[in-house]
């Protein structure tokens, strides 16, 4: 459950960054509070449905979007993102784990 709320959080802040909102933006177009927001896309809490829509809406989404990347109805679907993904489909488990902590530390730096 941890692990579906990190992605969701991940991909509403992705969403998010790509229209050049800031979390209050977002809140507000959303009728949720910024605290709620930043929580969201921290994975430190889920949403439900009616949460879901509001934040599909004013992402201008679908809402299976903020589950996955893997849909392309919004342009978050890129070419380069298939490439990387045909690249990490053919590492081991053990490799794919030593290359999440690289890409966490990568990020931490941003």
């Amino acid at each position: 459950m941890e692990e579906l709320r990190a992605r969701f959080g991940h991909l509403v802040a992705a969403n998010r960054k790509r229209l050049g909102m800031t979390q209050d933006e977002l809140a507000q177009a959303a009728d949720m509070s910024v605290d709620m927001i930043s929580r969201i896309e921290a994975g430190a809490t889920g949403v439900r449905f009616p949460s879901i829509s509001k934040l599909s809406k004013a992402l201008s989404v679908d809402p299976a979007e903020l589950f996955t990347s893997e849909l392309s109805t919004s342009g978050i679907h890129r070419a380069a993102l298939d490439d990387v993904t045909a690249k990490l489909a053919k590492l081991s488990e053990k490799d794919l784990r030593w290359l999440e902590g690289i890409i966490d530390a990568a990020l931490k730096r941003r």
